[in-house]
């Protein structure tokens, strides 16, 4: 039985990696201070002889120090989420990004180099790609981010700075180390409360209230259900060829956000409307979006031969069905 460390384990897909963990066999000890994630998203395993859920920071030396004693297996989500937040808080975006993950990784190398034996999983993000242009990106394409005046790329600008702190441990202390772009995790447990446009539109939807669609609505995104996403992580972190690698996780199939809403209006057999949006009345005046933002899945593929299971559809009704259960 291993000893596993999951932060952000209260959040959205850190809920559902802690059940796939514990269905494994293995001991899981969350740490989650609850910003943004939730004590009820572990419902599912509350009282688990396995479980141990810390209500903390990560960013607390003396929390860390105490909660890596014979873990094996560390899983890093805990980061500021959501556009709506970065737009918002900025400050807190740079700080709960960088400073815990720089103390996470000091005390992993102590540990490492001391003969602990860990491997570390980074849950990073394509926003770290910025607004580069291609129309399919590659884990070795250029990162281009806009202007610091424009607060936007503040998070995928920390999230890269988690990217370089990780890969110089591996290089510096041969700490066992795998990196995961995430690209649109979506399903049930995620809040639209931080700007998340799934759940935002089926909350809608069933509510009868407009769908707002930001902009024209032609932005392309690609959406990949948590269940599959939380199993590519784990195969990942079982490969030895996936140590010390950069990779994109999610779905390669891109649908404009306006088919979206589309879509989940006639899922959900939903009357509401779709409204537009401009990003200045969302956010504000000089917020920067991305038109395309497609991932190349060559590498995942090739490591872990690992194929989606569930579809944009087959989500869309799992998402619906699950905000009908959990409707007052």
């Amino acid at each position: 039985m291993a000893k596993i460390l999951v932060t952000g384990g209260a959040g959205f897909i850190g809920s559902h990696l802690t059940e796939a963990l514990l269905a494994r066999g293995d001991a899981v000890t969350v740490v989650d201070d609850e910003s943004t994630g939730r004590a009820s998203n572990l419902a599912a395993v509350a009282g688990h002889p396995r479980l141990a859920l810390v209500r903390g920071s990560i960013g607390d030396a003396a929390l860390v120090h105490r909660v890596l004693e014979g873990v094996s297996e560390v899983y890093h989500l805990a980061a500021a989420v959501g556009v709506a937040l970065i737009a918002r808080e900025p400050l807190q975006t740079i700080e709960r990004n960088i400073y815990p993950t720089q103390l996470l990784l000091d005390e992993l190398c102590r540990r490492h180099q001391a003969g602990q034996s860990m491997r570390f999983f980074i849950a990073s993000t394509s926003e770290v790609y910025g607004k580069n242009p291609k129309p399919r990106w590659t884990e070795e394409d250029d990162l281009v981010f806009g202007p610091t005046t424009r607060p936007r790329w503040s998070y995928g600008a920390s999230k890269a700075i988690d990217e370089f702190l990780t890969l110089a441990c591996a290089r510096q202390f041969g700490l066992p180390v795998v990196i995961g772009r995430f690209f649109n995790v979506v399903g049930p447990r995620q809040t639209g409360a931080y700007g998340m446009v799934l759940p935002r539109f089926v909350d809608a939807a069933l509510s009868g209230q407009p769908l707002i669609v930001h902009d024209d609505g032609q932005q392309m995104r690609c959406f990949a259900h948590v269940s599959d996403v939380v199993g590519a992580v784990l195969a990942l972190m079982q490969s030895p060829s996936a140590t010390g690698w950069v990779f994109n996780i999610g779905s390669d199939q891109p649908v404009a956000i306006l088919d979206l809403a589309r879509r989940v209006i006639a899922l959900a057999s939903s009357s509401s409307p779709v409204e537009f949006q401009s990003y200045a009345q969302a956010y504000d005046a000089d917020f920067e979006d991305i038109r395309h933002r497609v991932p190349d899945l060559t590498r995942l593929r090739t490591t872990i031969a690992l194929q989606p299971t569930i579809d944009l559809d087959a989500t869309i009704r799992d998402v619906i069905a699950w905000k009908k259960s959990t409707s007052p």
